[in-house]
């Protein structure tokens, strides 16, 4: 069995409250979208952080896309799969049209960077439909960041853009061995959950 790292609530808002800081300085997001379903709840959490007094609350659009398959076996792990299934895009009935993304500076939230696969497919596919609406209309080209609060220590079989790199636009909270991260979202006993998180800060597990 993977050697599992168990992750609170609390554990999830520390990391958002910590990352925010650096978030602010460097990037200055006007928009968050979530990769469902690990980054709704970070996202949500970060926006409280991001909030500057006299301006709005950052909107957060929702994008499900979905690379995980189930083991063939009686537990819940998963495994990743190899083609990435867009289940939900953006929603332009409360955004607007794609244009409205022109010259926008948008964060990307998710919960891991294991394999990086789905990271490439979000960045890709939102430049190449908010770049196509730029083609017809002009304007400055959208800016596009990444946060994580794990990123997993091992080769990647997905890349991102060598900008985005270069220029501290990926952020993870924390990186970590590959380990299978147990998230809160994901129990089916928060108590237990909670209670092996536990065990595993007194035993010494980071």
């Amino acid at each position: 069995m993977a050697e599992k790292l168990y992750v609170t609530y609390n554990d999830v808002h520390k990391l958002c409250q910590e990352a925010a800081g650096e978030i602010l300085a460097s990037f200055q997001p006007q928009l968050m979208i979530a990769i469902g379903g690990g980054g709704y709840v970070p996202a949500r959490i970060l926006r409280s952080f991001l909030k500057q007094p006299g301006s709005p609350n950052i909107s957060i659009q929702a994008i499900g896309l979905s690379l995980y398959e189930s083991l063939p076996t009686t537990t819940v792990e998963e495994q990743p799969g190899t083609k990435v299934t867009r289940t939900q895009w953006l929603d332009l009935t409360s955004l607007g049209e794609m244009e409205n993304l022109i010259g926008k500076r948008v964060l990307i939230v998710d919960e891991v960077d294991d394999t990086r696969t789905t990271l490439e497919y979000a960045v890709r596919e939102l430049e190449k439909d908010v770049e196509a609406a730029r083609e017809r209309l002009g304007g400055e080209k959208a800016q596009f960041s990444i946060f994580v609060l794990h990123n997993k220590d091992k080769q990647k079989k997905g890349t991102l853009p060598a900008d985005m790199m270069e220029n501290k636009r990926y952020l993870a909270a924390r990186t970590v061995q590959d380990v299978w991260i147990c998230y809160p979202w994901e129990a089916q006993d928060i108590d237990e959950h909670d209670k092996w998180a536990a065990e595993q800060k007194v035993n010494g597990s980071k």
